[in-house]
């Protein structure tokens, strides 16, 4: 899994191998895909990391830790790769729509994903932004071996 360290770039292959994960989650859980199945794990890594959509995903902690955010998803939330991979996830939404943000990754547990999930977050500034139509998934080995959940959505609007 990336550190806080390992900001996607040229010499780490922009998080293959992570990337990969993404990818065969999503398309096993939904047939859906992040970038063009035909692309190799180096290609298809820079392609979703320099998306114009928002791909983030963290980590399997009792209280998880946001582990990826591609660019698009650092703009908005207003972060560099180490203050966005540092953050508790439940931290991306206020206080009072956490509880319906853990509901919903409790949907997601059970149910492998969902999609057109819609809420407010909120960036390093305090700015509120409404994410719409998010697919969230789970995310895991190839063997099952559960490492995380993962949302991506491409239509957001400031409030």
């Amino acid at each position: 899994m990336p550190s806080s360290s390992d900001a996607p770039s040229e010499s780490n292959a922009f998080l293959a191998a992570h990337v990969r994960l993404l990818r065969s989650s999503l398309r096993r859980l939904t047939g859906g895909e992040l970038c063009d199945p035909a692309m190799d794990d180096a290609d298809a890594a820079r392609a979703v990391f320099l998306a114009p959509f928002a791909v983030v995903s963290h980590d399997t902690a009792a209280d998880p830790v946001f582990n990826y955010g591609n660019r698009a998803a650092l703009d908005l939330f207003e972060m560099n790769w180490e203050a966005f991979t540092t953050l508790r996830s439940r931290h991306s939404a206020e206080a009072p729509d956490r509880a319906e943000r853990e509901r919903l990754l409790a949907e997601v547990v059970s149910r492998g994903f969902i999609e057109n999930y819609a809420g407010v977050r909120v960036s390093r500034s305090g700015r509120r932004f409404r994410i719409e139509k998010a697919t969230v998934w789970n995310l895991a080995d190839d063997d099952g071996t559960p490492r995380g959940q993962a949302a991506l959505f491409s239509e957001w609007r400031l409030l």
